[in-house]
């Protein structure tokens, strides 16, 4: 069979499928949503770590492991993921890797009497690097399988979408594991709430196993493959648009820094009630799981680098108004913006670094577009830090509007459309 001939028939087996690889793929996102509200890496494992020490440095690198743990191996898996003719048996195999750690987490916390303080604060860490980095030996490997089985015109519908299952579910889930925390004793109810996120990212898995994607027998795959490195090096110096590309989602990262600190001025500057930060941050949710979808969409049928400039331009007026705000409800219109802005820089932002390259090159350019970016992802928050540290929460968000400018023009005049042809 000709290589022509063995495309179109992957394309015809991939039409033919598409419906039911929506449905499982939309149920693996919507589980692993559910999952991570009942462990979620901002809130339930800082307070579960809050309990063993009072380091706001430990507490604080809990996210960043799970961050940097799934952008910075992705380059390093590319050279495999190319050669593959098919995805999914690595992705089953690594992303079973970033779930079973929360049942660790959960006999950890069951345990934490017997193991003491000290001993349970060391397993739970090597537990989130295991997680974090089973994350990220799974996330370019199943991007590319994603890019291959759906069609490239409606990535941007299936990003959005899946995105605002995961965060309408972890919504849902996020409220279940508070009345868990309320009602039961701790460190039990912190073993509930890992236990429950492990069995829904088991459920999660099994959607995900049912993917159905064809084997690309044409493939051409080299007996002896190009140096690592001086592909990587040559995609970068050959492709421009890509390099102004990646430019754009480094600076996205100092766009987004100060949005972590909105929570923790507003109870400073104008004294907001618990019940208050949970209000905003319902909104703040409720504005990733509308803008997730209708941002896709949009990028699908008009322009993502267009979205993304959107989302760039949401994070300076966001930043603007936290700076300016004279009343607490001025922080509303901020958090929407800020959801806006994350739907652009991530979900838009994945979805444009797969329309790069052909089949055999995505999965230089998804590890390139991620691992470039983690190290500035770390360096932008501790920057917001020092900055508020040293000149007050307002200059902080002086300069993420700053960034964002910075991020919008480089969107608007230098990174141009992908054109793909249908």
């Amino acid at each position: 069979m000709s290589a022509a001939a063995s495309s179109s028939s992957i394309e015809l087996e991939v039409r033919k499928n598409l419906r039911y690889n929506l449905a499982v793929n939309m149920l693996d996102g919507g589980f692993f949503g559910f999952s991570i509200g009942f462990a979620s890496f901002v809130t339930i494992i800082p307070l579960f770590v809050s309990h063993l020490t009072h380091s706001a440095v430990l507490i604080g690198l809990i996210p960043a492991i799970h961050s940097v743990g799934w952008m910075f191996p992705q380059l390093f898996t590319a050279g495999w993921v190319s050669r593959m003719r098919r995805y999914k048996p690595f992705v089953v195999t690594m992303t079973a890797q970033e779930r079973l750690p929360f049942l660790g987490l959960a006999a950890v916390a069951w345990f934490m009497p017997l193991l003491g303080t000290r001993a349970t604060l060391i397993l739970t860490f090597l537990l989130l690097i295991w997680q974090g980095l089973g994350a990220g030996f799974t996330a370019n490997p199943w991007t590319s399988m994603i890019a291959k089985i759906i069609p490239h015109e409606y990535h941007g519908t299936f990003f959005g979408a899946q995105a605002a299952a995961a965060n309408l579910f972890s919504s849902v889930g996020a409220v279940l594991a508070g009345l868990v925390l309320e009602r039961l004793a701790s460190p039990f109810d912190f073993s509930l709430c890992f236990l429950i996120a492990g069995f829904l990212m088991i459920v999660s898995w099994i959607a995900l196993a049912l993917t159905r994607e064809p084997e690309d027998c044409a493939k051409v795959i080299h007996e002896k493959p190009r140096p690592f490195w001086a592909g990587a090096r040559s995609l970068l110096i050959r492709d421009v648009n890509f390099r102004w590309f990646v430019l754009s989602r480094m600076l996205f990262t100092y766009a987004m820094m100060a949005f972590a600190f909105y929570i923790v001025y507003a109870v400073q500057r104008f004294a907001m009630s618990e019940a208050a930060a949970g209000i905003i941050t319902g909104v703040y949710m409720a504005s990733m799981i509308v803008a997730s979808p209708v941002m896709g969409w949009l990028g699908d049928h008009w322009s993502h680098r267009r979205v993304m400039l959107i989302g760039a331009l949401a994070a300076v007026v966001s930043a603007l108004l936290a700076w300016w705000a004279p009343t607490l409800a001025w922080f509303y219109p901020a958090f929407i913006l800020a959801g806006v802005a994350i739907v652009g820089a991530w979900t838009i932002g994945i979805t444009m670094t797969v329309q790069f390259g052909e089949e055999t090159e995505r999965p230089l350019y998804i590890g390139l577009s991620n691992t470039l970016v983690a190290p500035v992802a770390i360096l932008a928050p501790i920057f917001g830090g020092w900055l508020a540290d040293l000149m007050g929460y307002p200059a902080a968000f002086i300069a993420s509007a700053v960034g964002g400018l910075v991020t919008a023009g480089v969107l608007a005049f230098f990174v141009k459309d992908i054109k793909r042809h249908l």
